[in-house]
């Protein structure tokens, strides 16, 4: 790998990004769509575009996930300022039924990501061999202990104020 000579001087500097004003991003100012209706009315509208529905369609064909389409769209709106973070989780179910009509019309087959089940019931057999190796190795260290024995605490005569407020004598 060759050394590089050059020292890029047009690069941001690090914290550049924590510099802006206050309400300069978008995500800082209200939402240009403050409740659910008005965020649903939104997505139906731009889904009924045909530019929206052929790039939908396109990434559908690529095996994404609609949740993962739907999810990447709401959180798109909310870094666009047009909705806040919870409307989005809100929306989101609408968003994803659109999506799925949109690959319905479209005649395409697609998977919603919402089928994959967890079976929280089954656990590997690695990790029941690692807890009772645990268990067996608590079982021979076990040992009596001994009661603990506090020490008596020895009252201060004129205890000395201390701290950054006492004050000095």
């Amino acid at each position: 790998m060759p050394i590089r000579e050059e020292i890029p001087l047009e690069a941001p500097i690090a914290g550049m990004s924590m510099t802006h004003e206050l309400g300069a991003r978008p995500w800082q100012t209200p939402p240009q769509q403050a409740t659910v209706q008005e965020a649903i009315a939104h997505y139906i509208e731009r889904m009924q575009d045909d530019s929206i529905t052929e790039q939908i369609v396109n990434i559908l064909q690529s095996d994404i996930p609609v949740t993962t389409l739907a999810n990447t769209i709401q959180l798109a709106g909310v870094m666009e300022g047009r909705h806040s973070i919870d409307v989005g989780v809100l929306i989101l179910p609408v968003i994803m039924e659109l999506i799925a009509y949109v690959a319905d019309e479209a005649g395409i087959e697609y998977d919603m990501g919402t089928s994959k089940s967890i079976d929280q019931d089954i656990i590997p057999e690695s990790k029941m061999e690692l807890a009772l190796s645990k268990i067996k190795n608590k079982s021979t260290a076990v040992k009596e202990e001994e009661p603990m024995v506090e020490p008596e605490a020895v009252p201060e005569e004129n205890p000395q104020p201390s701290g950054l407020m006492a004050r000095r004598m």
